[in-house]
Order: structure tokens, then C-alpha cells, then sequence
């Protein structure tokens, strides 16, 4: 079999997981070329020690790549991108990967959000891309560090809709051999929308009231405005003709009972941090935009968007 270059782009909770995993499963057999991208410091750091990852699923806690740029411009022939980055980033990244791909590299963005797939056709026209959504407990310790709790991360992809029929078996057994838990499905969207409507109506209330998982699901206020963001998304995905369960709004009240109370959000956090990005629109933005291009009326996930820049722009 010929050797694939596979690259990993971001080193961060996600990146840093499953790349580790990717990179540890090469270095026994070595029938692939492993690449990692990183900014400065994560650079430098897994450049001179390698990339740890502190996790129960791992005795030996570092990986060495076969490469680490810092720069997309630096990459040859990738069969296989992993990206792995803020969605604030997406565009300018998708942009410099245009100018190095082939036209037989597959993009496998490791991102949660409905309209990932979207925004990298748009400036990807021409590649296999692989929609997914994952689960997975992991954050940066330190740069080049990753620490990872709880159950193992699980990857959930599907067929890329613009091209059913191309064999991507070779992704998949890649996937499996590192050892990272996944499901593979003709059609994804509906697992990436299920995770949407969690991430999106929790981000968002949490975000403009400061407040915990915990405090959405028992605070009368919270509980109605996530409810009213997750009935305009449902609405959404149901013109679009992705079938989300009857009971999917109960069922993500569920879902967020099983996280401890206290358990905060990235936007929350990074909203309240007066962080420069956060993921605003990777929620807000997206179910406005999808809102107007299918014309449907998105007035209360406008309504809290608007807030919460107000908000931001005070910090």
C-alpha cells in the first residue's frame, strides 16, 4: 500500500486527542507519513518534546510526528487533512490549505457546528469533504500538552453529500487502527444537527447569562429561551430536510442533565473573558444565516446574538 501523508492542523483539545492517537499508531508501523501543524509555541514545544497527551487510554503519554510545520504553505501533498481549528480560523485556514493541496486530498474537518461543511466548499469547491461531529472531554494543559477525561472521545462521519460514491476505505481503516472510537454513516447531519442544537442553545443562554449547563436546565428564564432557540433550529433542520427526533428538545434537557452542574461553556467563558474570538457565530451566526437563505424566521436566536455582542463589547 502506498504511504499516505496525513496532516493534523491545531494542537488543541481536539487536534491534540486525536492526532496524538494517529500519530501514536504510526510510529509502530510507520505506513504513513504523520504532519502536524502548530502555532509558535505548541511548535516549539512538541517539536523539541513531542506532543503529550495525558489520558487513562495512553501508558505511554508522548508521540514525535514524522513532521511539524508552522506554516500550511510548508506542506507537500497531503492525502488526508485533519482540521482541527477555531472556527473563527476556518476561512483563513481553508484558504492557504486551497493553494497546497491535490485534488485527491480529503478534508475531514474535527469541528462541531452545522455549517462546517458549507464554508469549507465554498472556498474548497472541487474536494472530498468529510462532515462530522464528535464527542470528546479534552483541553490544553499547557502548549504541547493535552489532558483528556472521562470516556474515550468518539468521531462521527459521514459519506461527503456531493460525493456518495467515492471509496474512502483507507480513511476509515486509518481511523480504526489508531484506535479512536468512531461511527460512520451515509449521512451524518443528522448527529452533527443533534449536537448543534445541544451546543448551540446551551452556548448561547450560558454566554448572555453568565451561568452553568445546570442553571439552563432549572432556571425558568434560561429553560425558555434555550427552548425557543432549539424550536428555531429544529425548524431549520426540518426544512432542510434532516430529521431530527420528535422529542429532540426534551431529549438535549436530558442530555444536559448527565453533565455535572457546574459545568460551564466555551462561549460562556470566552464571552465573559472578554476573549477578542469566540464562537458567536459558529451558533448565533449560523442559524441566522440558514434562517434567511430558507426563509425562515430566526427573531429570538437574533435577538440573543445581538445581546451578547453588547455584552462582549463591554468587557
Amino acid at each position: 500500500m502506498d504511504k499516505k501523508h496525513i496532516v493534523i492542523i491545531g494542537l488543541g483539545g481536539v487536534g491534540g486527542y486525536f492526532g496524538f492517537k494517529i500519530s501514536q499508531n504510526n510510529e509502530t508501523n510507520k505506513q504513513n507519513k504523520i504532519s502536524f501543524i502548530a502555532r509558535t509555541k505548541t511548535y516549539e514545544t512538541v517539536k523539541k518534546r513531542g506532543l503529550t497527551l495525558l489520558s487513562s487510554e495512553h501508558e505511554n503519554s508522548i508521540t514525535n510526528p514524522d513532521a511539524i510545520y508552522q506554516n500550511i504553505s510548508e506542506i507537500k501533498n497531503p492525502n488526508l487533512v485533519f482540521i482541527c481549528v477555531k472556527e473563527y480560523d476556518l476561512e483563513n485556514i481553508c484558504s492557504q490549505l486551497s493553494k497546497v493541496i491535490t485534488k485527491d486530498t480529503v478534508l475531514l474537518p474535527m469541528m462541531n457546528g452545522a455549517d462546517i461543511y458549507d464554508r469549507i466548499r465554498k472556498i474548497i469547491p472541487n474536494n472530498i469533504i468529510l462532515p462530522s461531529c464528535l464527542y470528546v472531554a479534552s483541553h490544553i494543559k499547557e502548549k504541547g500538552i493535552v489532558e483528556h477525561k472521562g470516556k474515550a472521545g468518539q468521531l462521527i462521519l459521514g459519506k461527503d453529500p456531493e460525493n456518495p460514491s467515492e471509496n474512502i476505505d483507507w480513511i476509515l481503516n486509518l481511523i480504526e487502527k489508531s484506535g479512536i472510537n468512531f461511527d460512520f454513516k451515509d449521512n451524518a447531519q443528522i448527529d452533527i444537527w443533534t449536537k448543534f442544537i445541544f451546543i448551540a442553545s446551551f452556548g448561547l443562554v450560558t454566554a448572555k447569562h453568565n451561568s452553568s449547563i445546570g442553571d439552563v436546565c432549572s432556571v425558568k428564564l434560561q429553560k425558555e429561551e434555550a427552548t425557543k432557540i432549539m424550536i428555531e433550529i429544529k425548524s431549520i433542520a426540518d426544512k432542510k430536510d434532516i430529521h431530527l427526533q420528535d422529542d429532540i428538545i426534551q431529549k438535549t434537557f436530558e442530555k444536559a442533565l448527565t453533565f455535572p452542574w457546574e459545568t460551564p461553556t466555551s462561549l460562556q467563558l470566552d464571552v465573559n473573558s472578554g476573549k477578542e474570538n469566540n464562537e458567536l457565530e459558529l451558533f448565533a451566526g449560523a442559524i441566522i444565516n440558514y434562517g434567511k437563505e430558507i426563509n425562515i424566521n430566526t427573531p429570538f436566536s437574533e435577538k440573543i446574538y445581538l445581546e451578547i455582542k453588547a455584552t462582549h463589547n463591554k468587557v
